[in-house]
């Protein structure tokens, strides 16, 4: 098994601290790759054959790559940025029975027993005033520094009978003991290598310290934190830096807030992906009926993690929609359009596939239970386009530490490539994939 792909975004995952890291280390990339960064404020200047990224709010990227002929439309992959946390208060210590705590709120739908009895740290952004203005820092407190303890099953018999978790009371992450008393500021400061009195706001969320790794008897699973959504998120990427021409404009999106409904400026119900691909077609001189006509031939895949079949619950799954890890890259389904696939997306996807050698399972959540839902159709809202839904199979979604297959990574990175060198146009009532 090739685990070349993978060993890189294990790589990505150990230093994705925040969203903001996540989208600093994709900017490394492309800029490691000879990507331009463009800027929102500025007119843009596109050439044939170039490659650029706009960012938003340092925590979503967009990255394009024109062709060197007259485009034909967009194939865009979108995934995010975000994954479920606890985002650090405003006035952020609390005395609690002789200890200082930090003061959190949930961010996302995590499974909060997970965060119990593991290192945890402190990252996020932090703005700074200098004689210039402001400005963004990211930091990360590269220790291993708070613990949410559990309560001990003596004090607590009927802790595995389930148990209802309050998030004020329950899960305040400890940073020690009244000694630590007045220095949380100190300690984001002297990370961040600035002056305490300098800093002005704050973006801060806790991550946990395990890192990524293999794990399974040949190694075939990834266990880590955040897989949900940087796994497609970073392999989406591979496949992006990968591919060669094609005649469509071949579009990386990774956006944030996926997690808590995507309504904000840098999420996907925001105009950020229509104003990119309308101020790519203006720059390259072309008027808004192009924009319009290049949409019909245009493709997006959203890449948001599914759930696999779990050996200890298979009750849970569909009767026949049920991917199983390492099986392939999972099609969603919703008659509800919670995901947005259809007859047309589906076909053109499993062509792309079927190009790339690689295999394909099916998701639909059982007909008496209401799932998730992602960011393509909320993304459809503002730019509507032929779109497939798509997840790699994983364990434990929203928990702090997932778990995933080696070989849906290696097979959608391949699938990414093929659909980043492709050209999908409609003439009439066909749909064709060169």
């Amino acid at each position: 098994m090739n685990n070349t792909v993978s060993e890189k975004i294990i790589g990505l995952l150990n230093s994705s601290y925040s969203a903001f890291h996540a989208v600093e280390n994709i900017k490394n990339q492309l800029m490691a790759n000879g990507f331009i960064q463009l800027w929102e404020g500025e007119k843009w200047s596109l050439s044939k054959g170039g490659k650029y990224f706009v960012t938003k709010n340092d925590s979503s990227v967009i990255a394009f790559k024109v062709p060197q002929n007259e485009y034909v439309g967009f194939n865009i992959v979108a995934s995010h940025s975000d994954s479920p946390t606890f985002k650090i208060k405003e006035n952020a210590e609390l005395e609690k029975s002789g200890f200082i705590c930090l003061n959190t709120e949930r961010y996302g739908g995590m499974i909060m027993s997970t965060w119990f009895d593991r290192p945890l740290s402190v990252a996020g952004r932090i703005i700074v005033k200098d004689e210039k203005g402001f400005t963004t820092k990211l930091v990360n407190v590269d220790k291993d520094w708070l613990v949410i303890p559990n309560l001990a099953i003596h004090m607590d018999r009927t802790v595995n009978d389930g148990k209802k978790y309050n998030a004020q009371t329950d899960l305040m992450p400890v940073m020690g003991d009244m000694s630590a008393k007045g220095t949380f500021e100190d300690i984001i400061a002297k990370s961040a290598g600035v002056a305490k009195e300098d800093i002005v706001a704050k973006d801060l969320f806790l991550y946990v310290r395990q890192q990524a790794g293999f794990v399974g008897m040949n190694s075939e699973f990834i266990c880590g934190p955040k897989l949900d959504d940087l796994q497609c998120a970073y392999t989406s990427m591979e496949g992006f830096l990968n591919s060669g021409e094609s005649d469509s404009i071949a579009v990386l999106a990774v956006f944030d807030n996926e997690e808590v409904g995507s309504g904000t400026k840098q999420g996907a119900a925001s105009t950020m992906l229509y104003d990119t691909l309308t101020r790519i077609n203006n720059a390259l001189g072309y008027d808004s009926e192009k924009y319009i006509c290049a949409l019909t031939n245009s493709f997006m895949i959203s890449a948001d993690n599914a759930h696999s079949l779990h050996p200890n619950y298979p009750q849970i799954a569909d009767p026949t929609n049920r991917p199983v890890i390492n099986k392939g890259v999972a099609v969603k389904h919703s008659a509800n359009q919670k995901y947005t696939t259809d007859a047309v997306s589906n076909a053109i996807f499993k062509e792309i596939a079927a190009k790339a050698g690689a295999e394909i399972q099916h998701f639909a959540n059982r007909s008496d239970s209401v799932g998730g839902s992602t960011l393509g159709n909320i993304s459809n809202t503002q730019v509507a386009l032929n779109t497939v839904d798509i997840g790699l199979p994983q364990f434990a979604m929203h928990s702090c530490f997932e778990t995933a297959g080696v070989k849906d990574t290696e097979d959608f990175a391949a699938i990414c490539k093929v659909f980043y060198e492709s050209t999908i146009v409609k003439n009439e009532n066909y749909y064709t994939v060169k």
